[in-house]
Parts: C-alpha cells; sequence; structure tokens
C-alpha cells in the first residue's frame, strides 16, 4: 500500500492509499481524500490515518 499526497489545485491537497505490485508501484486505487486539505503536512497527516484505520482492518498474514 502507498500513500501519495498530490497538489492538484495551488492550496488543495489530497491524499489517496494507492495497492501496489511487487516493485512497489501503484497499481489501484484503495481510497482517497474526501475532499482537499489546506496543506501538505494536514493531508499527510490524514492520509496516515487513513491507511493505519485500513492496515488494522487487514486480517493478520498467516504464521508461516
Amino acid at each position: 500500500m502507498q500513500l501519495l499526497v498530490e497538489e492538484p489545485v495551488p492550496g488543495a491537497f489530497v491524499w489517496t492509499l494507492a495497492e501496489t505490485d511487487a516493485r512497489g508501484r501503484p497499481t489501484k486505487v484503495a481510497r482517497r481524500a474526501p475532499e482537499p486539505s489546506e496543506s501538505y503536512e494536514a493531508a499527510l497527516a490524514a492520509g496516515t490515518h487513513a491507511l493505519n484505520v485500513l492496515m488494522r482492518a487487514q486480517p493478520a498474514p498467516a504464521p508461516a
């Protein structure tokens, strides 16, 4: 999973959570910010929170 923060319009920062392939390249959007944030830091914090919530909701990997 990858967290991306972009500024599509000056002063509007949007986070996106993307699933990645084995090489770490984004392949599919998992979640996106419902609305832009006013700063990069705010978008990063909101995206990090969303990533943590998503990861906690995933089942734990089976022991090897």
